[in-house]
């Protein structure tokens, strides 16, 4: 595999293109706004050289801008290509026409994987001719500092397909998980959706501020998650591992599950209450600045933890 397609240009997009351009693969770049291939193009060159000062990209940045070639239309960006990264806006009536259209003009062999946070491959892939090559490749937002993908079929979607999708990912750097089917939300969004509830439950029942639920993450339970996940977190909190912790602290988790079992709209007045505490803190005007900010965050910490890991595997 040489050439692959991103399809669709926006934030997730762009830095998809930065993904695979920076892997080596020329990457054809496509969306129906001109504007937005060029926004593109500007993001990862910007974005390359930020990675190449935090010592996270070794290459030549106008080697690695090359590889990205821009294309007229969908015919164009799909030619001689083995891949698809589909990024167009989360709507499903868009991504039926969008993969009817790639079916058509694709090879029969290529790939055609889905960026989509939440809509299952199932709701717009059925229609399709050779549904069997689908399949979503969900990243976590941005993809070219945060490893993660989920890879999630149809129940349609060939095992090979699967398969061969797995090791592009592997290829480009990427850390992909294989869902055994199709699931509302998938697997990261369905952990994030239920620390939100409880968040958004803590400050409406007036338990905490928006603020101090914000700290509780960033300086407790996200220090130690950022390196490792919540089972091997319980496995090393209990002195005999993670039998020992279920016994000593499972009634008590719950008796937190029943508590919260009522799930509870996010009413406006509620959104409202978070959102304002959130612009006293960083602006509506300041949000790019603080988007900007945390993208270098995450780069610095991602170099950090590949040196302080390769560290500990060593001793």
């Amino acid at each position: 595999m040489s050439r692959i397609a991103v399809v669709g240009c926006g934030v997730v997009g762009s830095s998809w293109s930065l993904v695979f351009a920076r892997a080596g693969f020329e990457v054809a770049v496509y969306d129906q706004s001109a504007a937005a291939v060029q926004d593109t193009l500007k993001f990862v060159r910007s974005a390359l050289a930020d990675l190449a000062a935090q010592g996270l990209f070794t290459g030549d940045v106008d080697t690695a801008c090359a590889r990205l070639k821009p294309a007229a239309s969908l015919e164009e960006a799909l030619a001689g290509v083995d891949y698809v990264q589909e990024s167009a806006p989360e709507r499903v009536e868009i991504k039926r026409a969008l993969y009817a259209q790639l079916d058509a003009i694709a090879a029969p062999g290529t790939i055609l994987a889905s960026s989509t946070s939440g809509l299952p491959a199932s709701s717009f892939t059925e229609h399709v001719e050779n549904r069997a090559r689908c399949l979503v490749v969900h990243p976590i937002n941005p993809p070219h500092l945060i490893p993660l993908v989920e890879l999630v079929p149809a129940p349609w979607t060939d095992p090979d397909v699967l398969e061969r999708a797995a090791k592009i990912m592997e290829a480009v750097g990427q850390s992909p998980i294989r869902l055994s089917r199709e699931i509302n939300g998938f697997v990261v969004n369905r952990l994030q959706s239920a620390l939100l509830g409880e968040a958004f439950r803590l400050v409406e029942d007036g338990l905490c501020s928006a603020a101090d639920v914000d700290k509780a993450v960033s300086d407790g339970l996200g220090l130690r998650w950022f390196f490792m996940g919540p089972f091997e977190t319980i496995d090393l909190n209990a002195q005999n591992g993670v039998a020992e912790y279920c016994k000593n602290l499972g009634p008590m988790y719950y008796g937190l599950a029943k508590e919260q079992a009522d799930p509870r709209e996010w009413s406006a007045k509620l959104v409202k209450t978070v959102e304002d505490e959130r612009r006293l803190t960083t602006p509506a005007t300041g949000l790019p600045a603080r988007r900007s900010w945390r993208d270098r965050c995450l780069a610095a910490f991602v170099a950090a933890k590949r040196r302080v890991l390769a560290e500990q595997e060593a001793v």
